[in-house]
């Protein structure tokens, strides 16, 4: 593997020294990008874009091409393994992924298996080879996957849900059938994210997008115990370089001291809560990811460059930050704002 020539999102995410702050983006190759539209048209739909590593190596150099960014992330979506469990998933126009097979019983649960990354999963597998022999040491490569929690809702709902009726009414009326489909995906994606650091992740991050939904005591019991559970079963080192694990609960500012106590190196937080005080409660312990509303984007580039200029003054000259939104960036956004963002981050963050 080739040496990296640009290290500093993984410096960042280590409390180790960095030049500048580093900058990626959630959703960072996405349809805010012209060249990514035109990608996905030649592909025929979303899933297919996601199954040909040569074209998820395509949509993944996007945005690298474009701007300045210390990071590239796969291209995939978090819907892989429930697809690979034979759910049936399909993007209907309009509404989102949902799925053919949702499941709801006790019954349904057990005859799920847990999928082999090498197998089912391969394309994955091939796509972050693909890409990080075509980043050749450029910048590190990120492998992600949905937290349990997050897979759970989509697999129990159906698809997406306003008020997650049936996968929390299945939580309080049949914990049982909830742990168990959550202990089958997080051993699912323990096997994924392990798969995906063997074929060259150097980082990985967990996307619990819906732990918010859950109330104090249940977002531990039904989300933060299943990714703790990851956590502790990851790779944690190859290449000679240790791997970061990055936890993101969006919603989850309450719950951040307890995020840090699970072994995982960063923090991802949204826009609800100031970094000053999240780095006064869990600093010590882990690196912080984020924060700033993609929403900001779709402003003047002056007021970019001011909310950037606040949101790394309120981190301050320590290392351990590395800049991102606080969720996935909008399809609608100018990407020459884009351009503004990576590069007021670079200049703002400069240390010495």
């Amino acid at each position: 593997m080739s040496t990296l020539k640009n290290d500093r999102f993984l410096r960042a995410l280590l409390k180790e020294p960095v030049d500048t702050t580093p900058i990626w983006v959630m959703r960072q190759a996405g349809r805010y990008l012209p060249e990514y539209r035109a990608s996905r048209a030649k592909a025929g739909s979303f899933m297919d874009l996601c199954t040909n590593p040569d074209l998820a190596c395509e949509v993944t150099m996007q945005p690298l091409e474009r701007y300045d960014l210390d990071a590239a992330i796969l291209f995939s979506d978090i819907l892989t393994i429930p697809d690979a469990m034979g759910l049936g998933l399909y993007f209907a126009e309009g509404e989102g992924p949902r799925f053919e097979r949702p499941v709801r019983s006790m019954a349904e649960i057990k005859k799920l298996g847990v999928p082999d990354p090498e197998q089912e999963l391969r394309y994955v597998t091939d796509a972050v080879r693909t890409i990080r022999k075509e980043l050749d040491g450029r910048v590190p490569l990120i492998g992600f996957s949905g937290s349990p929690w997050t897979l759970a809702t989509y697999m129990v709902e159906g698809g997406s849900s306003k008020d997650f009726g049936k996968v929390k009414g299945m939580l309080y009326s049949d914990p049982k059938a909830m742990h168990m489909l959550l202990d089958k995906l997080a051993e699912s994606v323990t096997s994924y994210l392990n798969a995906q650091i063997a074929a060259g992740a150097q980082a990985v991050m967990i996307f619990d997008t819906w732990g918010g939904t859950l109330t104090q005591q249940t977002y531990q019991d039904f989300s933060l115990a299943y990714m703790e559970k990851i956590v502790s079963g990851l790779t944690r080192e190859a290449d000679g370089r240790k791997v970061p694990v990055t936890l993101f609960t969006k919603g989850g500012a309450q719950w951040l001291e307890k995020m840090a106590m699970t072994g995982c190196d960063a923090l991802g937080l949204d826009w609800t809560i100031n970094l000053d005080e999240a780095k006064a409660r869990v600093g010590d312990q882990v690196a912080l990811q984020g924060n700033m509303d993609p929403c900001v984007l779709y402003s003047t580039p002056e007021v970019i460059r001011e909310t950037v200029k606040g949101i790394i003054d309120r981190f301050g000259a320590d290392s351990g930050h590395v800049f991102n939104l606080g969720h996935g960036i909008h399809q609608h956004i100018d990407p020459e704002n884009v351009k503004v963002l990576v590069d007021a981050v670079h200049e703002f963050g400069q240390r010495g």
